[in-house]
């Protein structure tokens, strides 16, 4: 709801700060107070398009702004809206302003931060509906209608099982027709599949295979120096030349004489018992590069095999993937497509009979929904229309507008052809209205606006009170061309809508301004030439001295009036 707004510089508006309550606010004051010119302020928050004109004389800047407490029947698409643009600051509360230049353009905010006019809208629609100009009034927008009415039949429970039919027959149609389209490149891609799995599946290549190969490579292309360094190294470990005995002699006669040291001196047995201990990892080394060279393979038809391996993986390695587990997975993957093509016609042929299955059963799901939404259209007209008996509409209609449309893949409800569906059902929903009879019913949209349509707003507005989610309605012109009977009977209806919503209202009748709950007079001043705008806070004393003022000259007479509205309205509201 609308918690606070502020103008400065607007047209005949100076400087304005008003805050507001909950349930019914009340504007009254003279014709060319300003009144409307705080209706147009709020409209330039709902994204309306305005020029410098609306900047106040001699000035070169104007500014609105407007703050919204974020009600629970708004908060997920209002914060989804904020969440989205990065704009989400207070769970609560979002602000929204318009600034105008002379000099300069004119910017929109929302939350101080620059955004362009449709955000603004965006967000304006699910926080106000301003009936005026009527073009930011819910009730006109087409697209609002079956959800009103959905949400006044209490359909829900229908919704989600009509929807989760819709949902799964949407994901096999969805598969059906991947299907069809691959159907169309099947051979020409089954037969480039065929040979990517042929081709990886005979290099039959193994995880770390690469690696290996490339050692086994180094091995073969060494393989003379690596035995010659091995024998270099066993010669000077086991062998004896005429220059110098083999290292294993030499540790041999080491390990004699400190065996005989030990001997003479027990606290020498661990030089021994290291000396032996050298000796044997000596003798273990020669060992072993004997083995390693025993292994070593001079075999220059075993390289070549190992170099030709190299290179189909080093071609394989460019068609599919860097490594060779990633040309493994290709061939897989590659594999289960191929399969996906083969096994194509047998799942083409279960997804259409069970496309047919679906299709019966998301027809029934919609007929039980369009039933009650019938019977709900039914129910919602007779409530509108004893709504506009009251308000001195006795002879206006309403009436909900069903079409469908044909389509040769929808659904078969007994209609002739199938029908075209979607995720709301089979049915488009427009609201329609015959404000005088004789007319017609039209549609909502086209209805001329005026006092008479505000009351046929009225109306629906109290019918869908609990349907109708937007926290705060503006009427304008509401209590035109009606007098003050009905305009207690208008007051009494704003009241009781007001108890789902704020509601703010511009009148001059003292009848219906008496149900305000909080209640401004709008005043014009002249001083020093300038024409400006205030507004008072009428209590107590101060909003009997207005209702009587409305009445006509403050007097004892029309004092008592006033009060006597007061008590009839306090008495209505009880």
């Amino acid at each position: 709801m609308l918690t606070e707004l502020r103008i400065q510089n607007f047209a005949i508006i100076d400087e304005l700060q008003l805050r507001f309550d909950d349930g019914l606010v009340i504007f009254t004051g003279e014709t060319g107070a300003g009144k409307s010119i705080i209706i147009d302020a709020v409209e330039t928050l709902l994204g309306v398009r305005a020029d410098t004109t609306v900047i106040r004389s001699g000035v070169e800047f104007s500014s609105v702004e407007g703050s919204f407490r974020i009600e629970d029947e708004v908060r997920e698409p209002v914060h989804a809206i904020l969440e989205r643009e990065e704009l989400l600051d207070d769970k609560d509360y979002v602000t929204l302003a318009r600034e105008f230049r002379r000099q300069g353009r004119n910017v929109a905010r929302v939350n101080g931060r620059m955004v362009n006019l449709a955000l603004l809208k965006e967000l304006g629609e699910l926080l106000i509906d301003l009936h005026g100009q009527s073009e930011h009034l819910s009730l006109l927008r087409v697209e609002s209608h079956l959800g009103l009415l959905d949400r006044f039949a209490e359909v829900e429970k229908e919704q989600d099982d009509y929807r989760k039919s819709y949902k799964e027959l949407q994901g096999l149609r969805k598969e059906l027709n991947d299907l069809r389209k691959a159907e169309a490149d099947a051979e020409r891609r089954q037969e480039l599949l065929s040979f990517q799995v042929e081709e990886i599946n005979t290099a039959a290549l193994e995880p770390n295979e690469e690696d290996e190969l490339k050692e086994e490579r180094s091995r073969l292309a060494n393989a003379e120096s690596l035995a010659n360094h091995a024998n270099e190294a066993l010669a000077a470990i086991d062998e004896n030349d005429m220059d110098a005995p083999a290292a294993t002699d030499r540790m041999g006669v080491v390990v004699e004489a400190l065996e005989d040291l030990s001997k003479l001196d027990e606290s020498q047995a661990e030089l021994s018992q290291r000396a032996q201990e050298v000796f044997a990892n000596v003798s273990d080394l020669a060992l072993e590069l004997r083995n390693y060279l025993d292994a070593i393979e001079f075999n220059p038809a075993r390289l070549e095999e190992v170099e030709e391996r190299l290179n189909l993986i080093s071609q394989l390695k460019r068609k599919y993937g860097d490594s060779i587990p990633e040309i493994i997975a290709f061939g897989e993957q590659a594999q289960k497509d191929l399969d996906a093509i083969t096994h194509a016609e047998e799942r083409m042929a279960e997804l259409q009979a069970s496309e047919g299955k679906l299709l019966k059963l998301v027809a029934e799901k919609a007929k039980v929904l369009s039933a009650k939404r019938h019977a709900a259209a039914e129910q919602m007209s007779q409530s509108i229309e004893l709504e506009l008996d009251e308000l001195r509409m006795s002879e206006a209609q309403f009436g909900v507008d069903f079409q469908t449309k044909a389509a040769p893949k929808g659904l078969d409800i007994g209609e002739d052809e199938p029908v075209a569906f979607d995720a709301t059902g089979f049915e488009t929903v427009e609201f329609m209205v015959a404000p005088n009879p004789g007319e017609g019913l039209k549609p909502l949209v086209k209805v001329a606006s005026g006092g008479e349509t505000a009351r046929l707003m009225l109306a629906l507005k109290n019918v869908l009170a609990s349907a109708d989610h937007t926290p705060t309605l503006i009427f304008d012109e509401i209590d035109q061309g009606i007098g003050g009977r009905v305009g207690a009977i208008v007051g009494q209806k704003l009241w009781n809508l007001a108890r789902n919503h704020q509601v703010l209202c511009i009148t001059h009748l003292p009848q219906l301004a008496g149900f305000g709950e909080q209640h401004y007079k709008v005043d014009k001043l002249v001083e020093k030439g300038r024409t400006t705008t205030q507004v008072l806070n009428m209590e107590g004393e101060q909003r009997l001295m207005e209702l009587a003022q409305m009445l006509g000259e403050v007097s004892e007479g029309t004092l008592q009036s006033a009060n006597e509205i007061l008590q009839s309205v306090g008495k209505a509201t009880a």
